[in-house]
């Protein structure tokens, strides 16, 4: 049976999509069957991995609003081990449609469970928005843990709080498995005192949570996105590429 794993952050421009990106390439690398379902209207996920946005068919808009088969919107990437439930502008409207339907936050866990019994992936990534509406709420009811990228400042340390006490919520209402695998530091830079204070106090409340690789500020890793792809396949021996492996080893140590 699979491990279903959120990347969730109610604050824009962490590093989220980048780390669901990369964690998921990193583990197709390591030999792990993966699959990454891009729950974000912006879909960044699915053009980070080559894929057209404007020629889908069937994507997380069908599955949640229409029900669709879940197995009908995967896409096998060109990138070793990785598949995609693949997004595009259509999501966006989702979160009204859903709060009208049936069963609104067991959507997407409802359309996964299958897959996750098949036996066909080891783990499968969620994506979810920068918020903390209804998609973000389906992602983390349909996950086994949560993964929390965050940058080194204090407004971060504020929402990551928030976010705790989301988990929580969602915990007691309707995902009582749901924990938080980690915290994932991202951007970081250890030349910079802020940065150093706010690592200190992320150990000092969260330290058994903390992922032990930080990812740092790196241009390939800037780059890739550009290029449809992980950094991994852009460039294999850059700084980001080995940290986001590293972070995949500790995943698995994790869940």
């Amino acid at each position: 049976m699979g491990k279903i794993i959120a990347f969730a952050n109610q604050k824009g421009g962490v590093g989220k999509t980048t780390s669901a990106i990369n964690v998921a390439a990193s583990l197709g690398q390591l030999g792990k069957r993966v699959l990454l379902v891009d729950l974000d209207p912006q879909g960044n996920t699915t053009s980070g991995l080559g894929v057209a946005k404007k020629s889908l068919k069937c994507t997380t808009n069908e599955i949640l609003v229409e029900e669709a088969n879940a197995a009908d919107a995967i896409i096998k990437t060109n990138f070793a081990n990785l598949s995609v439930i693949p997004t595009n502008i259509a999501l966006a409207g989702a979160e009204f449609e859903l709060y009208t339907g049936e069963r609104a936050q067991y959507r997407l866990r409802d359309a996964l469970e299958p897959l996750r019994d098949s036996g066909d992936y080891d783990y499968i990534i969620i994506d979810c928005p920068p918020s903390l509406g209804l998609l973000t709420m389906n992602g983390l009811a349909a996950a086994d843990g949560v993964i929390i990228p965050m940058q080194c400042e204090f407004y971060a340390l504020e929402g990551l709080a928030q976010l705790m006490i989301t988990v929580g919520r969602i915990k007691k209402s309707c995902n009582p498995d749901l924990m938080v695998t980690g915290i994932l530091v991202t951007m970081y830079n250890g030349r910079l005192v802020l940065s150093m204070q706010v690592m200190n106090e992320l150990k000092k409340h969260y330290g058994d949570k903390l992922f032990r690789t930080t990812i740092s500020r790196n241009v390939r890793l800037t780059e890739a996105p550009g290029f449809g792809m992980p950094v991994f396949y852009h460039d294999k021996h850059s700084k980001g590429a080995q940290e986001y492996i590293a972070v995949a080893n500790e995943l698995i140590m994790r869940i």
